[in-house]
This record gives C-alpha cells, structure tokens and sequence, in this order.
C-alpha cells in the first residue's frame, strides 16, 4: 500500500522545519529547469536586429552571470534550502518560436539533497534579469512558466531523461 504524500518541511507539530538529511546517502544529483520570456513582436524584432543586446549590455551574458550567482545563493533566497557545492551549472537560452526566450538551467552536485531549487532559482533569475535588460523597450514582457523538467539522483527520478538540452557534458 502506497503511503499518502506529506510535506517534508514541517515538523510533528506542524510547524517550519528544514529537513534533517544526515542520514541519507551522498550521490550525484542533477536537475533541469526553464523558465520562459515571452515580448511584444516589436521588442522580439528589435532584441532579434541587435544581437540580443540591450542599452544596458549583452543580455544573455548577464542573464547567465546573474543566473549562475543565482544558483551559488540558493540557500540564501529559500528558506529551507541547504548550502550546497555546485559541481557545475549550465544555461541553454535560445529563441523559442519569434517572440519568446527560452532559459534551460542545469545543476549538478554531489551531497544528499537533490538541486531542483537550484534549478529553478537559476532559470527565473536568469528570466528576470533579461526582463531587466529589456524592460526599457516595453514592460509588457512576460516571464513563464517556470518549471522543472527532471531531476536524478535521490529516491526517485523524475521528467526527462537526457535532463534537457541545457545539461551537456560538464553540467
């Protein structure tokens, strides 16, 4: 019989607690997020005419700076989130049809607790930052979804296989 869900970060007496993981085996543990930016046709043309470049400077280098700083402070954003060493971190950010962004962030690590927060922290940074570089040409740029799409390592995998594109070797 399968057990029912629960939180994990709240202790016996329902109130906030981080989860103790001391007990539990150190392993390789990846994960792959995205997180969408989608512009005004007008804005897409521009960022498209200019080599993604902006007033304020080439906006995917800073959206993968701001992003990788991003997944380093994890733990100083969330809560509950553990500090961790990150073995590696990696963007993917390509056009996704005419007018939108895609962010691909990929992090590994080795410890016992999994980076999907890492992951997700890193590509909505990353998004924010570009809307950042870009808010000047139009503030109706629009950030998401953001998701997870896989995770391995742990007690149990999850979405992709390949971990997405952003993953390559070296993640």
């Amino acid at each position: 019989m399968k057990s029912k869900a629960s939180l994990t970060h709240v202790d016996r007496d329902g109130r906030p607690a981080m989860v103790d993981v001391s007990d539990k085996t150190v392993s390789a543990r990846e994960a792959v997020a995205q997180c969408r930016v989608r512009f005004p046709a007008s804005v897409a043309a521009q960022l498209r005419a200019s080599g993604l470049k902006s007033k304020k400077g080439a906006v995917i280098d800073t959206a993968i700076i701001a992003g990788t700083m991003a997944v380093k402070r994890t733990h100083e954003l969330i809560p509950f989130c553990h500090p961790l060493p990150i073995d590696g971190c990696r963007f993917l950010i390509d056009w996704d049809g005419d007018n939108a962004l895609m962010i691909e962030c990929a992090v590994k690590t080795t410890h016992r607790t999994g980076v999907e927060m890492e992951a997700l922290t890193g590509a909505t940074i990353a998004a924010l930052t570009v809307y950042d570089m870009c808010k000047a040409l139009s503030h109706a740029i629009v950030l998401g979804p953001a998701k997870l799409l896989g995770k391995r390592g742990g007690k149990r995998d999850f979405g992709k296989s390949d971990l997405g594109r952003a993953a390559g070797k070296g993640a």
